[in-house]
């Protein structure tokens, strides 16, 4: 069993390991074996609750939808916490910080092998770009 230690908000610029091990919704937090709380970035999902909030962008994929699509990325639900995280057991995913995320999160471009998973929930129909946060990246 992996201990978690305090998250901490990665500094913008850093790139940095993040082993998942659980899942909120389809856009993070994503919680780390290694510490922080990644919130993907340049991508909005659905609330759990299915709600879109004021301003940002909205997709038409449920939130719980997003979110099991993310878990399914991730190598697959290995159970839920009490507060209802969905708990995986990832490979290591290599990530860029662009600094807070808010809420205690870092937000970050992730990618699992070869695999972005901003860009893969877009493309899938999960998420939609949200330009005020995307930095400029450009998905391919």
């Amino acid at each position: 069993m992996s201990i978690l230690i305090a998250a901490a908000i990665i500094a913008a610029g850093q790139t940095f390991t993040c082993t998942p091990v659980s899942v909120w919704d389809g856009d993070g937090p994503i919680k780390c074996s290694e510490g922080p709380k990644i919130r993907l970035a340049g991508i909005a999902a659905r609330e759990i609750d299915g709600e879109c909030r004021r301003g940002h962008p909205c997709p038409k994929a449920s939130g719980p939808a997003a979110r099991d699509h993310l878990v399914k990325l991730l190598g697959g639900s290995r159970g839920r916490t009490r507060n209802g995280h969905i708990l995986v057991r990832s490979a290591p995913m290599r990530c860029f910080s662009m600094g807070s995320g808010k809420g205690g999160r870092t937000a970050a471009w992730c990618s699992l092998g070869r695999v972005d998973l901003s860009c893969k929930m877009v493309r899938d129909g999960y998420a939609l770009r949200w330009a005020r946060y995307d930095g400029g990246r450009v998905c391919r």
